[in-house]
């Protein structure tokens, strides 16, 4: 998929524009790429230029959307197939995800590419071969190619996923990676099995929801993991608390079980269980 290149509209970022419009501004300077990066744009009354491109004068947008021009108008960054999978802004510029509305990664306390940033510095990259298991939008191979990794192998079985990652300047664009960065649309429950022994120095598992994608938490893929991890290898595996507070639930420390019983050394760690291939 050939990524996008066009301006990022928000609610806050089109209210900005027609504020200076309304206060006679003939020019706006800020983000069109969701804090990437900062423009000065031309304002007309008509429409307003950005990077050699004339665009019209947003309608009303909706909050927590972000949106996209797609040669006609303004477009929400969403799709429907069965499931609704939308970009989602954050005070933090980095956006986040959501399937049918419920949010995928962690934006309380941090942007999400640094949270992405703590659990890849768990399992010390630098140099190593990577294994990315769900790639979902990219931020923790973005991390990886920041922190040195010599090649990240990164798979995401979600199309409308995939496509996302085509319109968020955060996401990590595989053929700017040179090489290092490989970005499979497939299953890793499948995938893992091209591989070979010990083919990886480090894993970072991010799966679904249990309920969505259980096979990833079984102990026939974490078998698969400690096949394709060399001895010593780390692995930071997610797994946030659900139904902590209301069954009491300990699922970093059950997942933790599971991957000792198949050959690791394991432990809860940040909001998941950090692991050491014995």
């Amino acid at each position: 998929m050939s990524r996008y290149t066009g301006p990022l509209l928000t609610r806050q970022t089109a209210a900005a524009l027609h504020a200076a419009r309304a206060g006679g501004e003939a020019h706006w300077e800020g983000s069109l790429d969701l804090g990437r990066s900062k423009d000065r744009l031309l304002l007309e009354v008509d429409g307003w230029s950005w990077r050699g491109a004339r665009y019209p004068w947003p309608e009303p947008l909706k909050d927590r959307t972000i949106y996209w021009w797609d040669g006609e108008g303004y477009a929400p960054a969403s799709r429907y197939a069965g499931k609704l999978i939308k970009l989602v802004p954050t005070a933090w510029g980095v956006p986040t995800f959501e399937i049918d509305g419920i949010k995928m990664l962690p934006t309380a306390r941090e942007s999400p590419l640094e949270d992405a940033r703590r659990k890849v510095a768990q399992v010390e990259v630098s140099g190593k071969r990577v294994l990315d298991c769900c790639g979902g939008l990219g931020y923790f191979a973005a991390c990886c190619l920041d922190a040195g990794a010599a090649r990240i192998h990164s798979f995401e079985k979600n199309e409308d996923v995939l496509w996302l990652r085509t319109l968020n300047p955060w996401s990590p664009d595989p053929e700017a990676s040179a090489g290092r960065l490989q970005l499979t649309h497939g299953d890793i429950a499948e995938e893992i099995q091209q591989f070979p022994d010990a083919a990886f120095d480090a894993v970072l598992h991010d799966p679904p929801r249990f309920g969505i994608a259980g096979e990833l938490y079984s102990a026939a893929f974490y078998q698969q993991l400690a096949r394709v991890l060399r001895r010593g290898g780390r692995l930071f595996h997610y797994t946030g608390r659900p139904n902590a507070l209301t069954t009491g639930r300990d699922v970093p420390r059950e997942v933790a079980r599971r991957l000792a019983s198949v050959g690791f050394q394991a432990a809860p760690a940040l909001d998941g269980v950090l692991a050491t291939r014995r």
